[in-house]
């Protein structure tokens, strides 16, 4: 008890808002590569999105070591 790690929860909870596709950026868009704030998505974008997800999160959780808690 008392030895929780919360870095991972919350990086992921963080990169997952920042990720969403078409709520901050878009990356491919509809008519250009990037597109910002549109509120749409595509099934590649979600795609590039995950693998972005995937690839930060395995950089700050495992190469890193980010660790919080007591």
């Amino acid at each position: 008890m008392g030895s929780e790690n919360w870095a991972p929860v919350v990086i992921g909870l963080v990169l997952f808002v920042v990720l969403s596709p078409g709520l901050l950026f878009q990356l491919p868009g509809k008519s250009r590569v990037v597109e910002f704030t549109n509120m749409q998505t595509s099934g590649i974008s979600i795609f590039v999105h995950s693998i972005i997800f995937f690839g930060l999160m395995t950089i700050f959780v495992i190469a890193i070591g980010v660790y919080m808690g007591s």
